[in-house]
C-alpha cells in the first residue's frame, strides 16, 4: 500500500518526478489512450446504452479504477510516483503552487486561452492535444470563466454533499437531485440558477479541455478526481451504515434497467465490480 498526498505537500523532487512521469506516458502514447477511454465512457442521460462513468451510481468506483489504471501506468515509468490530490475548497488561488511553472503551468492567455507556461504548454513541444472535440492542438484554460464568472466550490457546498447519508437514488442519473451523495458531489443540477456544483463546477472553473468528455487532456484532471476519490472515502467513514446503491440489478420494468450498474455487476471496460472497489485501503491510503 502506498500514500497519496495533497499536492501542496509535495516536495520539489516529488513534483518533478510526477511531471516527468506524465510527460513520459504522453510520449509513449499511453496518455492519449486514457483520454480516449474517458471520452468513450462519458455517456449522458439522453444517450442510449449503459451509463457507467458519469451521471450514474458507478461514477465513484468507475473513476477509482480509472485512476488506479493510470497510476499504474505512471509507476511503470517511476515506481515512486503516486497521484496527488487538489483540495479545491481550500486551495483556490489561480496563482497557487499548483499552477506554478514547474508543476501544472498557469492559466490560458486572453483570446485563444492557450496555456503558455509550464511543462504542458504547447510551445514546449511535449504536450500536443491529440484527442478532443476541437481542432486546437494546444492545452487551454480559462480560470473562473471571466465572461460569465464561476467560483470554485466552498467547504459548505462540499459538506452539503458529504452530509447526505443516502449514496444515490432513483432515477439514478443527473436528475437525482432530491437525495443522494453521488449526484450532489458529481454536481448535476436541474432548473437551478446557480448552475453546476462541486465536481462539475471545478471542471467549469478550469475551462478549456476540462469542460468536455476528453477532460483528461489537462493533467489537473487527475488531481481533481483524486480529491473526488478522497471525498468518497470520507463519506464512507461518516456514514458507516450506508453503502452503494442500487445493491441489486434494477428490474426490467425500471426505465433505467440495463443502463445502471448495481453493486455486483461488472463495469466496462475492466469487468471489475463496484463491490471490489469500496475499500481504497486495499491499494493506497491518503495523507490528510
Amino acid at each position: 500500500m502506498y500514500t497519496r498526498k495533497n499536492q501542496k505537500d509535495l516536495d520539489a523532487d516529488e513534483r518533478a518526478r510526477f511531471v516527468a512521469a506524465l510527460l513520459e506516458v504522453k510520449r509513449r502514447g499511453v496518455y492519449d489512450e486514457f483520454v480516449r477511454l474517458h471520452g468513450q465512457y462519458f455517456v449522458s442521460d439522453g444517450e442510449g446504452g449503459q451509463r457507467v462513468g458519469h451521471m450514474s451510481p458507478s461514477f465513484f468506483p468507475w473513476h477509482r479504477q480509472y485512476l488506479l489504471e493510470f497510476e499504474r501506468a505512471l509507476q511503470q515509468v517511476d515506481p515512486k510516483v503516486t497521484l496527488p490530490y487538489w483540495d479545491w475548497t481550500t486551495d483556490q488561488s489561480p496563482t497557487s503552487g499548483l499552477w506554478a511553472d514547474d508543476f501544472l503551468g498557469g492559466n490560458g492567455r486572453p483570446g485563444d486561452r492557450r496555456v503558455m507556461t509550464g511543462p504542458f504548454a504547447f510551445d514546449r513541444g511535449d504536450w500536443p492535444v491529440n484527442v478532443g472535440v476541437t481542432e486546437e492542438k494546444y492545452l487551454m484554460r480559462d480560470f473562473g470563466r471571466p465572461a460569465d464568472p464561476v467560483a470554485l466550490p466552498t467547504p459548505a457546498e462540499l459538506a452539503r454533499a458529504v452530509d447526505d447519508p443516502v449514496y444515490d437514488s432513483a432515477p439514478w442519473d443527473s436528475t437525482a437531485t432530491t437525495a443522494g451523495f453521488r449526484n450532489k458531489l458529481e454536481g448535476w443540477t436541474v432548473g437551478e440558477k446557480e448552475g453546476w456544483h462541486n465536481h462539475n463546477r471545478v471542471h467549469l472553473w478550469v475551462g478549456g479541455q476540462m469542460t468536455g468528455g476528453t477532460s483528461p487532456n489537462d493533467p489537473v484532471f487527475w488531481l481533481h478526481h483524486t480529491f473526488i476519490d478522497l471525498v468518497w472515502a470520507r463519506w464512507q467513514r461518516e456514514h458507516p451504515g450506508s453503502g452503494y446503491e442500487p445493491r441489486r440489478p434494477l428490474p426490467a420494468t425500471d426505465p433505467q434497467h440495463g443502463r445502471v450498474i448495481s453493486l455486483d455487476e461488472p463495469m466496462s471496460p475492466w469487468r471489475v465490480r463496484p463491490s471490489e472497489l469500496l475499500d481504497h485501503t486495499r491499494f493506497y491510503q491518503y495523507a490528510q
